[in-house]
């Protein structure tokens, strides 16, 4: 470690405890995606007053940009200002269930010190490009009701943070992006360096429309709305043994019905479903499967049924460690103790995340972390260490991104250089402007 990395690493220990009262008020006021507008102003407070750097603000409604330096290449460091909701959380806000069970207040604690440090006027001066700090609004997905919401007030058009800053453009002139996030898999150290491959998914709306009657007097004359449902959740169950296991299939649904009395034949369900899968192409080959099995079941009542498709996530891509990530870590290791992995190409997450989107883009630096007990999304969620989900998570990134930014900023052009991207600019334009009116089951994007 030399001496530049020594100071990073005290500017960050001097500052612990401010980091750390930080982090537990943003845990504390968790926020929906795109409502974020306390969070961001308590990034954009820490960044100008804490760190003298002038904040762009309002970016895909709430997201805030600092940045240390004006040249190229640009390294930029993401944190999530959004919670999830999670209302039995003891966190939780009680006016609207909103809770960071999801971490992210542990992801703005890195990004708070990794800025306070390497705006330090000596630190800064060593770096051969642009640190730069980008909290970002709804990592969340944003169900399609919702999200139908936000497009008729001209507040979002997009189901994601990051998905929406890439349509604004507000990636442009980033070359690479480092990613944080508590631990998603299964790890026993402290840090798990690389990027796991993630699945990717589509959310399906599916409206059923039957016909009421009475249940005991004309149950002839009805058609069951959900009597349809059941039938095509069992058409899927049985589908289920033609999913190939190495594509990580997952469906998940949440069905809604309108207010109608036990006699009553039920006339309307509508069906919120989200499909999963570790490659696009067998995430449209399941699309297609869902929709045979709700369309077959439609039919065979009688039902009218519409079933519109909406943006989820692009699946992430896999990449280990790259060199300043690991050299990073190995400092923190020689320093006190931390520990650290690579990523497995053997582990893959079933979960997804708008990281994915951003991965097609760029070369994503990516680390997750420990500092927690429980579940992630769950009510058992918990800080269990606070240097380890706030301090460290800190040091991390700003040794990475000064080891990729200085003699230079060698590492960090290697690193864009031998980037091959999986969409261009106008391929993911093309690709999220599907969605502007309903998605059609095109072939793959990339």
């Amino acid at each position: 470690m030399n001496t530049t990395e020594a100071r990073i690493c005290r500017i960050i220990d001097d500052h612990a405890s401010e980091l750390a009262a930080f982090a537990n008020d943003i845990y504390a006021h968790a926020e929906l995606g795109y409502t974020e507008q306390r969070t961001a102003r308590c990034v954009a407070d820490w960044l100008e007053h804490r760190c003298g750097l002038q904040t762009e603000t309002g970016l895909a409604v709430t997201g805030v940009r600092a940045r240390v330096g004006h040249a190229r290449p640009a390294v930029c460091l993401v944190g999530e200002l959004d919670g999830i909701r999670c209302p039995e959380h003891p966190l939780a806000v009680p006016e609207t269930g909103m809770s960071h069970a999801c971490g992210h207040h542990m992801q703005l604690a890195a990004l708070a010190g990794a800025a306070l440090a390497l705006s330090d006027p000596e630190i800064a001066a060593e770096l051969g490009g642009s640190a730069v700090f980008f909290a970002v609004p709804c990592e969340e997905h944003v169900p399609m009701n919702r999200m139908a919401q936000l497009q008729r007030d001209g507040v979002a058009q997009y189901c994601g943070g990051k998905p929406q800053l890439l349509m604004d453009g507000a990636f442009d002139g980033i070359d690479a992006a480092v990613t944080t996030h508590a631990h998603m898999v299964h790890c026993d150290s402290d840090f798990l360096l690389g990027s796991n491959s993630t699945s990717g998914f589509l959310s399906k709306l599916i409206r059923i429309k039957g016909r009421a009657s009475h249940t005991a007097i004309a149950p002839e004359k009805g058609i069951n709305a959900l009597d349809v449902v059941t039938l095509a959740r069992s058409a899927i169950g049985m589908l289920r043994s033609t999913f190939r296991d190495e594509d990580c299939i997952r469906i998940g649904e949440v069905v809604r019905m309108g207010s109608t009395a036990v006699n009553v034949v039920p006339d309307e369900v509508i069906v919120d479903l989200q499909v999963r899968a570790k490659t696009w192409d067998a995430l449209l080959e399941t699309d297609k499967k869902i929709d045979r099995a709700y369309r077959g079941a439609a039919y065979a009542f009688g039902a009218d049924i519409e079933i519109t498709d909406g943006m989820g996530y692009l699946p992430t891509v896999p990449c280990p460690p790259c060199e300043a990530l690991t050299q990073a870590a190995s400092l923190l290791a020689d320093a006190d103790g931390s520990t650290f992995e690579p990523v497995s190409p053997l582990v893959h997450n079933a979960a997804s995340t708008d990281v994915g989107d951003l991965s097609h883009r760029m070369p994503v630096v990516n680390f997750t972390f420990s500092g927690f007990s429980g579940t992630l999304h769950g009510a058992d969620f918990r800080i269990a260490d606070e240097k380890a989900a706030y301090v460290q998570p800190a040091k991390l990134a700003a040794l990475a991104i000064y080891r990729l930014l200085r003699d230079g900023a060698a590492q960090a052009r290697a690193l864009v250089d031998s980037f091959q991207p999986q969409m261009t600019a106008q391929q993911y334009r093309a690709y999220a402007a599907r969605f502007d009116s309903g998605f059609v089951g095109e072939p793959s994007p990339f």
